[in-house]
């Protein structure tokens, strides 16, 4: 699945946007939440999903990278999003998360920064939607891909087809048609793209570059 990280879009014409991407066959959409504490960054609230929700039935990938998912979990499924992730390094109880996303009636996911180890997600594993590993350092668009990413990515692979059940493996950060072959000859299913995306050029194209990509590196026999 591609997922246009609607950060690295024109925010004075954004129906336009999406519009453009959904038209070119895009599978979701990406919202990065962010409040200023768990990240330096402040973007996008509940009003501004309400508004992407209006002018599209995609799947909103809202990615919660936020001090406190618990207190705003409830206000982000209202406004639309389908599956919400959050992040295994912030305050809340991870398994108290999943529970109440599941609640609500969205899907759940853990996103985990570079530095942490997928041993913090594997307990909870069995109950996410998705895992999403991050190619760069959660707060900012257009940094460059760390490669530590993609051994995460295959060690995540094989833990998740070991159980069996279908978790979306996402990575976020970095994409671009190079390293999209790359993270998807690793295993990953979800790719968030941000510039690669609305970085310049036309939308469609982009997006027919970055799908040939995904589907090179899901054909490459990686040892």
């Amino acid at each position: 699945m591609l997922a246009p990280s609607l950060l690295s879009a024109d925010f004075a014409a954004l129906g336009d946007a999406v519009r453009a991407a959904e038209e070119a066959g895009a599978d979701a959409f990406h919202l990065d939440v962010m409040d200023g504490h768990f990240v330096p960054n402040l973007s996008f609230g509940p009003a501004l999903v309400a508004a992407v929700r209006a002018r599209t039935r995609r799947p909103l990938d809202v990615h919660l990278m936020i001090e406190d998912p618990l207190r705003y979990a409830e206000a982000f499924r209202a406004a639309g999003g389908d599956t919400l992730v959050f992040h295994a390094e912030s305050a809340a109880p991870p398994r108290e998360v999943i529970e109440l996303v599941h609640r609500l009636g969205a899907k759940v996911g853990m996103a985990l920064k570079p530095e942490t180890s997928l041993d913090t997600a594997l307990p909870y594993l069995a109950d996410l939607d998705e895992l999403m590993v991050m190619g760069v350092h959660p707060g900012f668009s257009g940094q460059k891909f760390l490669r530590d990413a993609l051994p995460k990515l295959r060690s995540a692979r094989r833990r998740i087809d070991a159980l069996g059940r279908p978790i979306e493996l996402a990575i976020d950060g970095g994409i671009t048609p190079e390293t999209a072959e790359e993270c998807a000859a690793e295993g990953a299913t979800f790719f968030v793209c941000g510039q690669s995306v609305y970085g310049g050029g036309s939308v469609a194209e982009n997006l027919h570059r970055l799908r040939g990509s995904v589907a090179a590196g899901a054909a490459r026999e990686v040892p």
